[in-house]
C-alpha cells in the first residue's frame, strides 16, 4: 500500500488540452461529461492517500471538475478504510466514491450491500481497455463494482548501479543467479539485500513472488482463496527457498536481527541513502519515489531495477496491488460519483497522474509517453504487457485478520520465520492455522 515531469505528445497532449476533441476525428463526448452537466454538484471521494499521492490525485479530480463543472472533496481515511467508511455510512455521511486498496475490502463492501454496480459505460471501457484480470479483481459474484485506477508493480528488485558495477555483476535472470550475484556483491564489501522485516507486508511480497513463479498461477489463485491449504508441499517448498535467503548472513544487511528492526523506508535508505549498507532492495515500483524524494537519487542513473527473476524454471512473476474506485449506494451524489468513475476509466484521467509522477496505470490505452522517465515507463510497460498473467497481492486478497494486520496472521508469522527460518514446515502449519481461523470468520 506504499506508495517524475513529462512532455505529453501527439494525441495525449491534444486530448488533455481540448478535452472534448478526439485526435484525427470530430467531437466526442468524453466519459464524465464535458458540457458542465454536473455544475453545482459535489462529489466526495474517500481514500488512503496522503501527502504527494493525495496532491497528485487532486490534479485528476481538478481535471474532472474542469470537464464537468462538479466540485470534488477528498477525505483521507488512513489505512483502516473499512472502519472509517462503515462509520460514515452509519452516520448518514457516506462518501460517493471510495478508493479501495485491497481486493478483500472490496469484496467485504459488496457483501455488505454498500456498493453500486458500475455503469454500462464504465464496464464497456474496462472491458476494452484493461486486461480481464483487472475486471475479475473488481468483480464479486459476477458483478463489476470496482475500477482499478492506480496499480503497483510488486515484482521489481531495485539496485545501486554503482554497487553492481563495482562487484562486476549484471542484473540476474533467475533467482539462483540473483543469490549468486548477491554473494559477489557481498564479497565486494556491501551486503546484498536490505530487507524490511519490521514491516510484515514486505515479507508477504517476497513469499508471493517466489510462490507465483515456483508453484504457478493456478496454485497461487487456489492458495489466495484458501482452496489450497498452507500446509501444501508447494508452500513448504517456497518457504524453504525464501529461508535460504533469510538465513544467509552474507546476503542480508545486518543479518536477521537488523532486518527485523528495519522498516520499508529504512530498507530503501540502506541502498540509496548517504551511507549505503546494501546493493539491492526488493519491493514495488514505489521504491523509486522514496529513493528520489528522500535521498535525491536520479531514477535510471543511480537507482534502477530488474524484474524479480524466475524461480526454479518457472515464469518470472508479476505481482501487483492497486486501488479500486467504487461507488457507494448511500452517497448523496452517487450518480455524479459514477460519472467520476467513468472518467477515471479513461486514459485521459490516468495521463494526468502519470505526468505528475508516482503512478502506474493498468489501462492499456494510456500512452507510455505520459510517464516522465524511462524507468517508470519500463515498469508500466511490464505491468501492461503481463496481461492476464498478473496476480494481485495475495495478502490483500485475504481477510484482514490473516493478510493485513500488524503483529498478527501472515505478517507476524513471516516475521517469526525471518527470525528463525530453520523449520519451513512448522511455519506452514502455523500459517494454515491462522488462515483457517480468519477465512472461517
Amino acid at each position: 500500500m506504499m506508495r517524475r515531469t513529462t512532455l505529453l505528445t501527439g494525441c495525449t497532449a491534444l486530448t488533455l488540452a481540448l478535452g472534448a476533441t478526439a485526435c484525427g476525428g470530430g467531437p466526442v463526448t468524453p466519459a464524465g461529461g464535458g458540457d458542465k452537466a454536473l455544475a453545482g454538484q459535489t462529489v466526495t471521494v474517500a481514500g488512503v492517500w496522503t501527502g504527494s499521492e493525495q496532491k497528485n490525485f487532486q490534479k485528476v479530480l481538478d481535471a474532472f471538475s474542469a470537464k464537468t463543472g462538479a466540485k470534488t472533496q477528498f477525505v483521507s481515511t488512513g489505512d483502516n478504510v473499512s472502519t472509517v467508511v462503515g462509520s460514515k455510512i452509519e452516520g448518514g455521511n457516506a462518501p460517493d466514491v471510495v478508493m479501495v486498496p485491497q481486493v478483500g475490502v472490496l469484496q467485504q463492501f459488496a457483501q455488505k450491500g454498500w456498493l453500486q454496480p458500475l455503469s454500462t459505460t464504465a464496464e464497456q471501457t474496462i472491458g476494452a481497455d484493461f486486461a480481464s484480470v483487472w475486471k475479475n479483481y473488481g468483480s464479486v459474484d459476477g458483478t463489476l463494482y470496482g475500477l482499478y485506477f492506480k496499480a503497483a508493480h510488486k515484482s521489481t528488485v531495485w539496485y545501486s548501479p554503482d554497487a553492481l558495477a563495482q562487484a562486476g555483476v549484471e542484473p540476474p535472470k533467475t533467482y539462483d543467479e540473483m543469490l549468486k550475484a548477491g554473494h559477489t556483491v557481498s564479497d565486494s564489501g556491501l551486503a546484498a539485500f536490505a530487507v524490511a522485516g519490521q514491516d510484515g507486508w514486505t515479507l508477504t511480497d517476497w513469499f508471493e513472488n517466489i510462490y507465483l513463479s515456483q508453484a504457478g498461477p493456478e496454485k497461487y489463485d487456489a492458495l489466495a482463496a484458501h482452496k489450497l491449504k498452507w500446509t501444501d508441499a508447494s508452500v513448504v517448498k517456497a518457504l524453504t527457498t525464501l529461508g535460504k535467503l533469510f538465513k544467509d548472513k552474507q546476503l542480508i544487511a545486518g543479518g536477521q536481527k537488523e532486518a527485523l528492526n528495519t522498516d520499508f523506508p529504512g530498507s530503501v535508505e540502506k541502498v540509496f541513502g548517504p551511507e549505503p549498507k546494501a546493493g539491492m532492495v526488493y519491493e514495488g515500483d514505489f521504491v523509486a519515489g522514496v529513493a528520489h524524494d528522500q535521498f535525491g537519487r536520479t531514477i535510471g542513473q543511480d537507482a534502477d531495477f530488474f524484474a524479480f527473476p524466475a524461480v526454479d524454471g518457472g515464469s518470472a512473476p508479476v505481482v501487483s496491488g492497486g486501488d479500486a474506485a467504487v461507488v457507494l449506494k448511500d452517497g448523496k451524489n452517487a450518480k455524479a460519483g459514477m460519472k467520476l468513475l467513468e472518467y477515471l476509466a479513461t486514459p485521459e484521467a490516468a495521463a494526468v497522474w502519470a505526468k505528475a509522477g508516482g503512478f502506474l496505470s493498468p489501462n492499456k490505452k494510456l500512452d507510455l509517453a505520459s510517464y516522465g522517465d524511462d524507468v517508470t515507463r519500463a515498469t508500466a510497460k511490464s505491468l501492461v504487457a503481463a496481461g492476464d498473467s498478473v496476480r494481485f497481492d495475495m495478502s490483500d486478497q485475504a481477510p484482514a485478520a490473516f493478510g493485513g494486520t500488524k503483529g498478527a496472521g501472515e505478517w507476524k508469522l513471516l516475521q517469526d520465520f525471518l527470525g528463525d527460518p530453520s523449520d519451513p514446515k512448522a511455519t506452514a502449519d502455523r500459517l494454515e492455522a491462522a488462515a483457517a481461523k480468519a477465512y472461517q470468520g
